[in-house]
């Protein structure tokens, strides 16, 4: 369980650099920053494949399948839609929805996971979610305030916005219950070349939308210059840094928590995502929380470590179905 929880928390620190990218790539459209990410995600896992090439090998085309799914919706969809949400909306609102993850993932395993793992009793977890929301509240309420002052630019770019948040949260909701059924069917297997595989099957995905986004540019006669945008440095840098530690790194150390914890469980350890994100925008504006942010901090921690506390109860054969 604790081996899990530190696989977690690394995952979230690791996480929390995707909020980062779209606030230093203003200029370049969400679309760009996706596929590239995950462009170079795909060529960071070439050269790991040959190092995981047993392992892969024993993986069917089920397997292929199941991981060209997840790359698909998990990674390509979800950071199109998270990106496309900051630029339009700003970070707060974005951030305020993509917080209710732990909450809406954790009452999902709950439910859907029930037989596997063992259900967490409603009685007991409920304190604990409602903790992680107050919590969530408090943080969200300061950036909500602090996005009321600064000023809108205009009700329809903020309400598609916070809609490509929602997309957002639904795409990181069927994840990593999916993911997890995949690891957990298969526990004599690696989490890393899992990790890898996904890597691998994102490659073409990720390629194929990259030069399909620079064909439309040129298409509707968009002068930004391309391959690598206005900023090729920092584009190409950015991107293969969050591709390498975000990507490859954090999906390596949530398949590790996930493949040890119940699912409900490791659920709401995906707070330490938008923890990570505060804290490196607090860093990014030189700016030090204040005391509703601290309160808020405080109350998620604190569900989180009584949510760890509650021990799965599997339902007795012959038992009715609660």
């Amino acid at each position: 369980m604790w081996v899990g929880i530190g696989f977690a928390l690394a995952a979230g620190m690791l996480w929390g650099l995707v909020f980062v990218g779209p606030l230093l790539l203003p200029d370049y459209p969400a679309a760009l920053q996706s596929f590239g990410r995950y462009l170079a995600f795909g060529l960071i896992a070439l050269p790991l494949a040959w190092l995981d090439r047993g392992e892969l090998g024993r993986l069917h085309r089920s397997d292929w399948i199941e991981a060209l799914k997840l790359a698909l919706i998990g990674n390509l969809l979800y950071y199109l839609f998270l990106a496309s949400a900051i630029q339009r909306a700003g970070a707060p609102l974005p951030t305020m929805i993509i917080g209710t993850l732990p909450v809406v993932i954790a009452i999902s395993a709950n439910w859907r996971n029930r037989e596997r793992d063992g259900m967490l009793p409603w009685p007991r977890l409920a304190p604990a979610l409602i903790l992680i929301a107050l919590g969530l509240a408090c943080v969200n309420q300061v950036e909500m305030s602090a996005l009321t002052a600064q000023g809108s630019d205009g009700n329809t770019r903020y309400l598609s916005g916070a809609a490509l948040a929602i997309g957002a949260v639904a795409c990181w909701t069927w994840y990593p219950l999916r993911n997890a059924d995949w690891l957990r069917a298969h526990p004599d297997r690696n989490p890393r070349a899992w990790a890898t595989a996904q890597g691998l099957v994102t490659l073409p995905l990720a390629l194929t939308g990259y030069i399909g986004f620079w064909t439309w540019l040129i298409i509707d006669g968009n002068p930004m210059p391309m391959p690598f945008g206005p900023r090729p440095e920092v584009f190409i840098g950015l991107m293969v840094s969050i591709g390498l530690f975000a990507s490859w790194l954090g999906t390596l150390c949530w398949n590790e928590a996930s493949q040890r914890m119940p699912t409900a469980v490791v659920g709401q350890l995906i707070v330490f995502e938008m923890l990570a994100a505060l804290t490196y925008a607090f860093i990014w504006k030189e700016q030090w929380p204040d005391a509703l942010t601290l309160t808020g901090i405080g109350l998620v921690l604190a569900g989180v470590l009584s949510a760890l506390r509650i021990k799965p109860v599997r339902r007795v054969s012959g038992e009715p179905r609660r």
